[in-house]
């Protein structure tokens, strides 16, 4: 069974209070993005056989045994005792990008298997179960626009088209760790409503829209802050830093071919939206 996990972009993102767990409370938008890994599992019917995890692509730095995706399967294995899959996974989505590839990863190898092995889970039932396994892994088990708030477990549907708008991610090598990015953000509340701020023109989101990580990310690694500016140069409506970096994303009117030449140091990728 073949699968293609979707990245996703965070339209606004507040860090609202610390939690006694450590933890943080956020408020944010989901927002799904068709830059795609690729999964695929396949059944093993040998009893000598024993479950496998084949990376290509963008390098994981991690063991097979601490992917998301295996720590799903082995969830799931142990409870309704399923048989031993290959895994093939192609990571076109970044790692360490604020895109969330690893969380879609795990959601669609739940998905697929609740599939292949008829499992009869709900889509509400793997929501619960993906929370355990990160904060913004539920939001994948559906992919569609979503208001967050907790950790990012809380999740509302959100009417919200990016339909016909050109979307243009860039990613430089730069490496922002969570714990780096939560360090500089002092948790406060939001200047704006950012629902209601999502509902006018996206041409106004620039004054009422903004990445709390933003300002400290920016200070320790300008290169991208010049990104972001870059592409309001470039004639984007809205840009920003998705997640806690270090993708920073772009929306346009038109097609921005040239981006992969100003860019050329960079992780680049752009398609117009259909969502």
């Amino acid at each position: 069974m073949l699968t293609l996990p979707c990245a996703k972009i965070n339209i606004g993102l507040y860090v609202t209070a610390k939690r006694p767990d450590g933890y943080h409370d956020l408020e944010t938008v989901f927002y799904p993005i068709p830059l795609r890994d690729q999964l695929e599992i396949t059944r093993l019917n040998n009893p000598a056989d024993t479950y496998s995890l084949r990376v290509s692509g963008n390098r994981i730095e991690c063991n097979p045994e601490d992917n998301l995706v295996t720590r799903v399967y082995r969830s799931l294995q142990q409870e309704f005792e399923l048989p031993p899959v290959d895994v093939f996974l192609r990571k076109n989505i970044p790692t360490g990008a604020g895109l969330g590839g690893g969380s879609s990863d795990a959601a669609f190898m739940m998905q697929a298997l609740n599939e292949e092995f008829g499992l009869n889970l709900s889509a509400s039932e793997m929501e619960r179960r993906m929370s355990t396994f990160g904060a913004d892994c539920a939001f994948f088990v559906r992919c569609r626009p979503s208001y967050a708030t907790g950790i990012g477990d809380v999740l509302t549907p959100l009417n919200l088209s990016l339909r016909g708008y050109y979307l243009l991610l860039v990613k430089p090598d730069d490496f922002v760790s969570t714990r780096e990015a939560y360090a500089g953000v002092r948790p406060a509340s939001p200047r704006f409503d950012l629902r209601q701020a999502l509902n006018r023109p996206v041409e106004t989101w620039r004054e009422t829209v903004s990445n709390d990580f933003e300002k400290s990310v920016f200070t320790t690694h300008p290169n991208i802050a010049a990104i972001k500016e870059t592409l309001y140069d470039m004639g984007a409506v809205y840009a920003s830093m998705s997640g806690s970096g270090s993708t920073v994303f772009g929306l346009f009117r038109r097609p921005v071919d040239e981006a992969h030449k100003v860019f050329e140091d960079c992780f680049v990728f752009t398609q117009q939206l259909s969502l």
